[in-house]
């Protein structure tokens, strides 16, 4: 007996999905209706041949561990846009991506969509069945894609979103791969210097009975240390990296930790400025996909990926329901206040005068009133996409100058911190030799 998968409403008007077995269509109809049910959609609901091909794919599969790359996921959605917009149907654009994608997360999650879809399931449904390749952002703007019928529309416009956030990723990776890569290889040059050369200087200095300067003392004490500790220079910051890991798993502690990162010197604007950009045109691309505003606002807050955001948009959508708008929530909720665990690191990194920089941070709006005035002016006109995607590329050229800027910043500050690190080794080092060729000569 085939089974129908049906979509109908209720007296009500409530949307319901559900199978149903019947010998055919008409039957199905028949028993929908007597059970009070309004049809508006039904199709035969495809048996998967799991024997053929689903249950042999899955044997052939290899173990795949987390979700899609991101650079992955933006090229397949350009292309899934140009195919679209060629005129293929949807089921051969995508098994055409599928049989070119390289094993892996991407390519079996295609394959499974077009199974759901060839079973009677629509594309944003079936790529609902993976979400770790396509999250909630990605689904609920094709589901508003297909109820609009601008499927291809939204596909060039979820592609170009994508495109911008990937490219603004980059930026900010590439300016700091230079730092992370001098500062790993600095720490392991002088900590070779410390562990091997120093010490037999040092043996020397004490075969001849020198009388060492403080300089020398200074780094043969230095030397002793890392040659006895050597294991606390990489444990302490896997430490303090497992333990923010594990502060995090709490709500107090998130909401600490990502506070005290957005007012942090320096690297704080970068981050505040970056989340500003993403969190813009999430929303202004939602908005204009046609998405509910309060879910646009739901998916907006859950890709922030800061826990004083996602609070400020929480508190807009509750402000929402109650009828306002969202300038003037978001007005309201944009001061961070103040947090036990903030003051913390805070206090940990700067002593003192941490505690009472926080003080003066904590003040200071995470959203500036320029977005807000922009975002109200929207509200009023009926363009607030259009004023979302202008904040969003203010702010994405504001981050790539502050990129830049710190990438230039840091250069020359690494080369004065080596060369009084390497300075101040070969001084403390020379003096007691040249003292010693002078006794000798």
């Amino acid at each position: 007996m085939p089974t129908f998968q049906f979509e109908a409403m209720d007296a009500q008007g409530a949307e319901i999905k559900d199978v149903i077995d019947a010998p055919s269509e008409e039957e199905a109809q028949a028993t929908i209706r007597q059970m009070g049910y309004f049809v508006t959609k039904i199709n035969v609901k495809k048996a998967r041949k799991k024997a053929e091909s689903g249950g042999v794919k899955k044997k052939n599969r290899g173990f795949v561990f987390g979700g899609v790359k991101s650079k992955d996921l933006t090229a397949f959605t350009r292309q899934l846009s140009i195919l679209q917009d060629a005129g293929l149907p949807i089921l051969r654009s995508l098994k055409i991506l599928a049989a070119q994608a390289k094993p892996g997360r991407l390519k079996y999650s295609l394959e499974d969509t077009c199974d759901e879809i060839e079973g009677g399931a629509t594309l944003s449904e079936a790529m609902s069945k993976s979400p770790k390749a396509f999250d909630r952002l990605y689904v609920n703007m094709i589901k508003a894609g297909e109820a609009g019928g601008a499927l291809e529309l939204i596909l060039q416009r979820l592609a170009d979103f994508k495109e911008r956030a990937e490219s603004l990723k980059r930026k900010v990776q590439s300016a700091m791969i230079y730092p992370i890569v001098v500062i790993t290889v600095a720490v392991g040059i002088l900590t070779g210097i410390m562990i091997y050369i120093v010490p037999s200087f040092r043996t020397i200095f004490e075969e001849f009975g020198l009388e060492l300067p403080i300089m020398t003392e200074l780094l043969v004490s230095v030397s002793k240390w890392v040659g006895d500790y050597w294991y606390l220079i990489p444990g302490i910051p896997i430490s303090i990296w497992l333990f923010i890991k594990l502060l995090r798993k709490f709500k107090h502690g998130r909401i600490g930790w990502d506070q005290f990162v957005l007012k942090a010197p320096i690297v704080g604007q970068l981050v505040e400025k970056n989340i500003l950009a993403r969190t813009s045109r999430t929303l202004g691309t939602l908005i204009a996909s046609g998405v509910p505003i309060l879910e646009a606002l739901q998916i907006t807050r859950d890709t922030s990926g800061n826990a004083i955001f996602e609070r400020m948009y929480a508190k807009i959508s509750e402000a929402i329901r109650e009828g306002e708008a969202i300038a003037k929530p978001m007005k309201e909720n944009s001061l961070p206040g103040f947090h036990p665990v903030a003051l913390f690191f805070w206090f940990f990194t700067v002593p003192v005068i941490g505690a009472l920089l926080y003080l003066v941070k904590m003040r200071q709006p995470i959203v500036d009133d320029i977005v807000i005035n922009m975002v109200d002016v929207g509200e009023e006109t009926g363009e607030l996409d259009t004023m979302l995607y202008k904040v969003a590329d203010v702010y994405d050229e504001q981050v790539a100058v502050l990129t830049d800027g710190l990438t230039k910043l840091i250069e020359p500050l690494l080369v004065i911190f080596l060369g009084g690190a390497v300075g101040f080794i070969v001084i403390a080092l020379f003096i007691p030799l040249v003292s010693l060729i002078e006794n000798l000569s």
